[in-house]
């Protein structure tokens, strides 16, 4: 049995999406996603389950922190789950004074909130499930969790499928050690992180590396080196497999411009092929390749 570290404590989103991504398996919640990679570098896990971004909020920048820095770890698989929140209470009810969440949910609720409990303050907590247990504790009066929190912490639904947005989505990534990556199938995605030097420039040559090779972007994020002002290491994300022979070919030119560190290949999630255009396709990578050996071998061209 693999034991699997997810962002916790129970009762959270990333707990659903670690039981899509490794059912059957040993769950253990930590009680940040750094401590969740971490456990994965030191051994005490074989693999952690971390939100990587929400369709309505964005990126979760602890990840790619923790993904950016300290020893490699590489996404080898990755889910999306439809975000609807429950509003849970203690027993009995009660006048709802305070109401706390992840600032994430509390984002992606703020209109049912100012509709349904106008007069409540909004706390911040560090995940929706450590708000369920603050309110256990006498700590706030109703917390804003994922649905399967009601599994784990004796209170009641007040509210539930609760969504300013009805279609957000969370996707969340299986991350571990290197090692041997899932087989291409066709519909996958490639993640890097590119430390450029900061000149006029840089983000666009990165970009037209991948562009002239019909190579197409699903999510470019920026965050601070750390070291000097105006310094950022590039988070991209793109369509294809790192042992398709086009990926290749442009993974090697971005290497030649900058510091690159490779964050996995798997399949997506949403499982949309890539449109490839015109000669920008593998066989033609291969197709090129070889005429290359033939004119070294003095074949001819």
């Amino acid at each position: 049995m693999l034991r699997i570290a997810y962002f916790g404590p129970q009762g959270t989103f990333t707990e659903q999406a670690a039981r899509a991504l490794a059912p059957g398996e040993d769950l253990t919640p930590y009680e940040t996603v750094r401590l969740a990679l971490q456990a994965v570098r030191e051994g005490v896990a074989d693999a952690a389950c971390v939100p990587i971004e929400n369709s309505v909020e964005g990126v979760v920048p602890t990840t790619l922190d923790g993904l950016s820095a300290g020893e490699p770890l590489v996404a080898v698989a990755e889910t999306i789950l439809p975000i609807h929140f429950s509003v849970l209470t203690r027993p009995g009810g009660g006048e709802i004074r305070t109401v706390a969440s992840h600032p994430h949910a509390l984002a992606q609720v703020r209109e049912w909130l100012e509709a349904n409990l106008p007069g409540a303050t909004v706390v911040a907590s560090s995940s929706t499930a450590s708000a369920a247990v603050g309110v256990l504790e006498g700590q706030y009066d109703a917390a804003v969790s994922a649905p399967v929190a009601i599994e784990h912490y004796a209170l009641e639904e007040l509210a539930t499928g609760v969504a300013d947005v009805p279609d957000a989505q969370t996707r969340f990534l299986l991350c571990r050690r290197p090692g041997e990556l899932p087989a291409p199938t066709g519909a996958d995605r490639t993640s890097i992180v590119a430390a450029a030097v900061n000149r006029t420039g840089t983000l666009s040559e990165l970009l037209a590396e991948l562009a002239s090779r019909s190579i197409n972007l699903t999510r470019l994020d920026a965050r601070p080196t750390r070291n000097n002002f105006g310094e950022y290491r590039f988070f991209i994300d793109f369509e294809g497999h790192v042992a398709e022979p086009r990926i290749v070919d442009a993974m090697t030119a971005l290497r030649r411009r900058c510091h690159l560190r490779f964050l996995g290949s798997h399949p997506r999630a949403d499982a949309v092929a890539a449109t490839i255009e015109p000669g920008a396709g593998n066989q033609d990578f291969v197709d090129a390749q070889a005429w290359v050996d033939a004119v070294l071998k003095g074949e001819g061209a």
